[in-house]
């Protein structure tokens, strides 16, 4: 017999977490299907950046919301999630860095928004003392921190399951298809039925997509990380650069966390990556170039997830543009971490309510009509 409820989501990152549990915190029963372990690839793996700064301006709106909710995460979930409110920097190395962060600053200004602002030399140095002496300012925003991504993914899980969502894992989903006015999923388990259809499945999100007669130029990249050996206390904020790819960032335990943008090559069908070391190693120089203190400290491991990006470097969310009761959230390019909470309420109110009030028409899915080959477009970055 087929497993039924009100909606079935496909895909238990973050996005498909939040939204189990934004669900069920409005009364719907939720069915959420994930072919691997929730957080495996993106949600589990990342950086864990929890910033508003140098956001697409898109996305503001709903970063914004978000940051609302991540300072109250406790509160949702009954964990802390690991987050650190340490404040996010984006340093000018040259004039034109400089140039660049002031027009940024001006740019969030005019549209409403107060989050970043520009800090002088001498208050840059105050906050990062470790860092090199070239910097010239910075782009800051001093609300925006950290959390942990494996953490956070598995307390949106749990806080999901403890009001009644069912979560199949290791249960890998066929395409959905129309079966007496509901949408069912043939799953190892069994199928699945339900009114509402969601997809959250990341990197894969275009697989059902165009399952669902809408082709999106989605890319499956891979996004690397390393860590180091613990060091005595040396900086708070997060640290990114105008320039450079690197986002860099001391843990509680003393570890430093290095990503940014640096791809390894990433392989969907087979759910592997691969590392690129010449890669990471510009990123390790990288990360000694702005903190003389790395130099010499050892990396003790690398890895990286599959993180499906699209071509203007902004996610796909709302309705379905071919099918009724379907919703989709993927493609958020390397930084949808910090939005998994928004976008759960987001879709809660798609299914419920008809609509959000933040503006989803930039993530439309429709942008993308008559393109649905990744050739078409230059990859995001």
């Amino acid at each position: 017999m087929a497993r039924t409820s009100d909606v079935a989501i496909i895909g238990a990152g973050i996005q498909g977490c939040s939204t189990a549990l934004h669900c069920r915190l409005r009364g719907l029963s939720v069915t959420v299907i994930e072919k691997d372990h929730a957080g495996r690839h993106a949600s589990g793996v990342n950086a864990g950046g929890v910033r508003r700064l140098n956001r697409d301006p898109a996305e503001i709106p709903l970063s914004d919301a978000s940051m609302r909710i991540w300072h109250g995460i406790d509160e949702l979930l009954g964990d802390d999630c690991g987050f650190r409110i340490s404040g996010q920097v984006r340093v000018a190395e040259t004039p034109a860095d400089l140039e660049v962060l002031t027009a940024r600053a001006q740019m969030v200004r005019d549209l409403g928004f107060t989050h970043e602002e520009m800090i002088v030399r001498d208050e840059l140095y105050e906050l990062v003392l470790a860092l090199s002496p070239h910097c010239l300012g910075a782009l800051i925003a001093r609300d925006d921190g950290f959390a942990s991504p494996a953490r956070a993914t598995a307390a949106f899980r749990r806080r999901a399951a403890e009001l009644g969502a069912v979560f199949l894992e290791n249960c890998p989903a066929e395409m959905p298809r129309r079966r007496g006015g509901a949408w069912e999923i043939p799953t190892l388990q069994g199928p699945v039925q339900a009114q509402y259809l969601v997809n959250t499945s990341g990197a894969w999100g275009g697989n059902f997509a165009a399952a669902l007669g809408e082709p999106v130029p989605i890319v499956a990249r891979a996004p690397m990380l390393m860590i180091t050996d613990r060091l005595p206390p040396f900086v708070i904020p997060v640290v990114g650069s105008a320039s450079r790819y690197i986002s860099f960032k001391q843990l509680d335990n003393g570890t430093v966390l290095i990503g940014g943008g640096t791809i390894g090559s990433a392989d969907p069908a087979r759910n592997t990556t691969r590392l690129d070391f010449a890669g990471l190693a510009t990123l390790a120089n990288t990360s000694r170039a702005l903190f003389p203190i790395m130099r010499g400290t050892r990396v003790i491991r690398c890895w990286a997830g599959i993180e499906g990006c699209m071509p203007d470097g902004i996610p796909v969310i709302g309705p379905s543009s071919t099918e009724r009761d379907v919703f989709h959230a993927f493609g958020f390019s390397m930084h949808g971490f910090q939005l998994g909470p928004v976008v759960g309420r987001i879709l809660s109110e798609l299914i419920l309510d008809g609509g959000s009030n933040l503006p989803l028409e930039p993530f439309s899915i429709t942008r993308f009509a008559g393109h649905a080959h990744a050739e078409t477009f230059k990859e995001a970055s």
